[in-house]
């Protein structure tokens, strides 16, 4: 009885028989007295002269005075007409007030508009002179014949309101389970998702508002799909990057106690270097679940750019000339200073300096660049390897490489990118790449300018 279709279909019942009931009503009295008065003008004298016999009367008397006497005995030859019931036969001069009335109840009193506009004209030379009116009762009796006509009329009334009131609830039916269809789809679907079912959709239809929410549902659930993907590869991807360090740390410790190696220098060593990866490893995720949580500890305020960034070109430069790669660093003149975390910032640079040299080959060239139009703009340009353009939209999740062997290669945790991304964005930023494979890399990233309205 709680379901949408069958509230629906009530309420179409109740909308079709208020509106049958009070439709059927007001034909019903309509018809019977307009018939009413149509029996009542048959069966005056009308046609047999009656008008004729008041319009001679005035032209000869040039007044109504005495015309109670004709239309008296035409009452009396009327088949009492004056008797209880039956229709009032009413005379009235051309001001529309009342000088005869058969049943002897309105004389003297005043015609109303609508009776009016239902009385029979009397004419004399032109001119109305008076009006004659069979004044009908809603109660009064018919001759057989016409209670009959009359009787049939309101049986075709009660089986056109009952046919009509049937073919519109049947059609409020339909109507309530076409509405309806479309939720209870998006209910199965929900309940799909419950069951962990995450590549149900439902099907798109029904009104705009419905197809609306339908399409808002499966953008929704591709989204969740998405991110329990992203999920459980996250889960297997840190299961990986812990299982690989301590697997190395636990057998060379076995070998060490089982004296399969000597314990020396460069053994402890290893193990130290692995030690550091895990530790790097967990303080990486741990920025990143920070970032997550909204709650990363930022320290923003006023950085100038050129020094902070041939700052950390310094640092990579002796790495680039081992690897016979020019560094070079351009930057806008009056350059205005940022918005951010001048630590944090570093580190994005350092992140990015360090891909772009990891991937470019000898001879190559990395660039940094920074503009500020209309807000600061960092670019890191590199003529590596270049990434392929099925992994370029994934290049800022974690843990993603876009090499299958999943390399560990110089310590990498594979959150580097992610971290930087994190970083920006909570600095009010944002970061984005461009790559040709064969011919380089172009990461950019973006800081609002010192002057602008930032909400911390």
């Amino acid at each position: 009885m709680n379901r949408l279709w069958v509230r629906l279909t009530l309420a179409f019942v109740a909308i079709t028989l208020v509106g049958v009931i009070s439709v059927s009503v007001l034909v019903d009295i309509t018809a019977s007295q307009a018939f009413r008065q149509y029996v009542a003008r048959q069966g005056i004298g009308v046609q047999s002269g009656m008008l004729d016999t008041l319009a001679i009367f005035y032209q000869q008397h040039n007044s109504w005075n005495g015309v109670a006497t004709i239309l008296a005995n035409s009452a009396g030859n009327g088949a009492g007409r004056g008797g209880r019931g039956r229709p009032a036969l009413l005379l009235a001069d051309s001001q529309g007030q009342i000088l005869y009335d058969d049943h002897a109840t309105r004389t003297g009193g005043t015609l109303t508009t609508d009776e009016r506009a239902n009385a029979e004209p009397v004419i004399v030379n032109g001119q109305r002179v008076g009006y004659l009116l069979i004044s009908t009762s809603a109660n009064g009796s018919l001759p057989p014949a016409a209670q009959t006509f009359l009787d049939q009329l309101r049986t075709i009334l009660l089986i056109v309101a009952f046919v009509g009131g049937g073919l519109a609830i049947l059609l409020g039916v339909i109507i309530s389970r076409t509405l309806s269809a479309p939720l209870a789809a998006l209910a199965q679907a929900a309940r799909a998702f419950a069951t962990h079912d995450w590549k149900f959709r439902v099907k798109i239809g029904g009104t705009k508002e419905i197809a609306a929410v339908g399409s808002a549902f499966n953008a929704m659930a591709a989204e969740i799909q998405r991110t329990e993907t992203l999920r459980r590869n996250l889960v297997a991807d840190i299961a990986h990057e812990l299982r690989t360090p301590l697997t190395v740390m636990q057998g060379s410790l076995q070998a060490l106690l089982d004296e399969v190696y000597p314990l020396e220098r460069s053994e402890i060593a290893m193990l130290y270097d692995e030690a550091r990866l895990l530790t790097r490893l967990v303080d990486d995720l741990r920025e990143l679940s920070l970032a997550d949580a909204g709650q990363l500890p930022l320290q923003i305020q006023s950085v100038t750019l050129a020094p902070l960034l041939q700052a950390v070109a310094t640092q990579f430069a002796i790495v680039a000339e081992i690897q016979h790669v020019q560094l070079d660093v351009e930057i806008d003149e009056h350059m205005p200073n940022a918005r951010a975390d001048p630590d944090r910032l570093s580190q994005v640079v350092r992140n990015l300096l360090s891909n772009a040299l990891r991937h470019t080959p000898e001879g190559g060239k990395v660039q940094i660049t920074a503009t500020a139009h209309p807000m600061i703009r960092v670019c890191v340009r590199d003529t590596g390897e270049g990434i392929a353009v099925e992994d370029q939209p994934h290049v800022f999740e974690r843990f993603y490489r876009a090499d299958p062997s999943r390399t560990r290669s110089h310590g990498s945790t594979g959150l580097g990118l992610a971290i930087c991304k994190a970083w920006l964005e909570a600095m009010g930023g944002s970061i984005s790449v461009e790559s040709v494979q064969g011919q380089g890399s172009l990461f950019c990233f973006t800081l609002p300018l010192e002057n602008a309205t930032q909400t911390q």
